[in-house]
């Protein structure tokens, strides 16, 4: 039987490379991108078994990637691998689809072991954040920073993402392809629906929520 066919999406080359070697003699590594729009395009190309996902990537967060990545490949299965350690987002993984959630602080031999439960069937969460998440699948979560990203529609999500990253309008209507007076009418929305006035507090909301890093 020919070993699971892997992606990793991770924008940090170390870890990338790092997770590259380990894998490299019980799994098929097939391909390798550094953010969540890039990922959606080679899932669609490659087809493969098993995501590794982080989920503060750039252009597209890994929990939105992943949205989109369920209607591409449904019966694909996620592994969220992340330094977030706050158990309002492990919910939240396995509400996007998720079957596998992992710290990148954990040893390095945890990842070798998830990946097999996970091709066995089974969930794995990193022991130390692990309170049945699976159950919460299609609950909302709490978040503890405020209004959760699930009440912003999947455009304004990506605007503020883009947003936070300092891209500029301009910048966000090319990679987005829509109109310039688009992208500014969803950040006046978004400023509105998230009671902020500058672009800074947008930045702080979408770092609390994981949708970038500093």
């Amino acid at each position: 039987m020919p070993p699971p066919r892997i992606v990793l999406a991770d924008d940090h080359v170390l870890v990338a490379e790092g997770i590259q070697q380990l894998l490299a003699s019980e799994f098929d590594l097939v391909g390798l991108v550094g953010d969540g729009r890039a990922l959606l395009d080679m899932i669609q190309e490659l087809q493969p078994d098993i995501a590794l996902v982080d989920i503060s990537l750039p252009l597209l967060n890994g929990f939105d990637a992943v949205r989109q990545v369920k209607k591409i490949s449904p019966n694909i299965k996620i592994v969220f691998l992340t330094m977030h350690d706050d158990k309002t987002f492990v919910e939240e993984a396995f509400r996007v689809g998720a079957c596998g959630y992992i710290l990148k602080e954990s040893a390095i031999s945890e990842l070798v072991f998830a990946l097999h439960e996970i091709t066995a069937g089974r969930n794995y969460v990193t022991p130390s954040l692990a309170q049945e998440p699976a159950t919460q699948a299609g609950k909302a979560s709490s978040p503890q920073h405020g209004l959760s990203p699930d009440s912003l529609t999947q455009r304004q999500r990506e605007i503020l993402q883009l947003v936070a990253e300092g891209r500029s309008n301009k910048e966000i209507s090319q990679i987005l392809s829509i109109a310039l007076k688009t992208v500014e009418f969803h950040k006046t929305r978004l400023m509105r629906c998230l009671h902020v006035q500058t672009t800074a507090e947008l930045t702080k909301y979408a770092i609390a929520h994981g949708l970038v890093t500093l």
